[in-house]
């Protein structure tokens, strides 16, 4: 059973692949003339959340399912908000990935999808203003920004969410 209130990134990431269903399927991709006699293709369903990730890019099956897991981790960090009251500090993770008022991380870090959830987090509970939730997380709002941009779906969720409520978009 999944506790409501850790978030799905919060635990190891092959216990979260043990709480997924896990689909083996056919698609075409790389591999010449016989790549579709084999299941490559790996697809997981988070069943607690509803989130789910694909990955059929390789003709091993291992691969991808490590590229599906490493994609329902970013979509969970997209999709899964938790509730950060105002005086919440930000995470070991996003302590971690500081140094000097910078966010160091890389999309294919294991840690980026626990990085953008938080900031995810901190800009709901903030009413998505990027200053306020920067201020909260250590970091400029420009670095949250560009924090973003490392994945465009956080960034265009961000802005069809301020633009609801009124706010200019973030470029």
């Amino acid at each position: 059973m999944v506790d409501p209130s850790l978030h799905p990134l919060a635990i190891p990431p092959e216990e979260l692949y043990r709480q997924c269903r896990v689909e083996r399927l056919r698609r075409s991709g790389p591999g010449g003339q016989h790549r579709n006699k084999v299941e490559t293709a790996v697809r997981l369903f988070h069943p607690a959340t509803g989130v789910s990730a694909e990955a059929a890019e390789r003709r091993s099956q291992e691969e991808n399912r490590r590229r599906a897991l490493t994609r329902l981790r970013v979509n969970l960090a997209l999709q899964v908000r938790r509730h950060v009251d105002e005086d919440r500090q930000p995470g070991p993770a996003w302590r971690a990935r500081m140094a000097g008022g910078r966010i160091r991380i890389s999309p294919e870090h294991e840690d980026f999808p626990v990085i953008l959830a938080e900031a995810l987090d901190f800009l709901a509970a903030r009413e998505h203003d990027t200053r306020l939730a920067a201020n909260a997380l250590g970091c400029s709002a420009s670095q949250l920004v560009r924090l973003l941009k490392l994945e465009p779906r956080a960034l265009e969720l961000v802005n069809r969410a301020r633009q609801e409520i009124g706010l200019a978009r973030l470029r």
